[in-house]
C-alpha cells in the first residue's frame, strides 16, 4: 500500500487532463519549457564570461629593484 502503481498514475492523469483540459496543459508545458531554456542560456552566459580572460592593464611600469 505504500507505493503507487503505474494505473495510480494514470487514473491520476486523466483526472487532472480532465480539470484542466490538454490546451491548459499545453499551454503550462511550452512556458515551463521557454522558462527551463532561458535558465540554461543564463548559466551558459554566466560560464562564458568567467572563462574570458582577463583584460591587461596598460600603464607605467614601475620598477623598485634599481638603488
Amino acid at each position: 500500500m505504500g507505493s503507487f502503481s503505474i494505473w495510480h498514475w494514470l487514473v491520476v492523469l486523466v483526472i487532472i487532463i480532465l480539470v484542466f483540459g490538454t490546451k491548459k496543459l499545453g499551454s503550462v508545458g511550452k512556458d515551463l519549457g521557454s522558462a527551463v531554456k532561458g535558465f540554461k542560456d543564463g548559466i551558459k552566459e554566466g560560464e562564458d564570461a568567467d572563462k574570458k580572460p582577463a583584460e591587461k592593464e596598460v600603464g607605467r611600469v614601475i620598477d623598485n629593484d634599481k638603488p
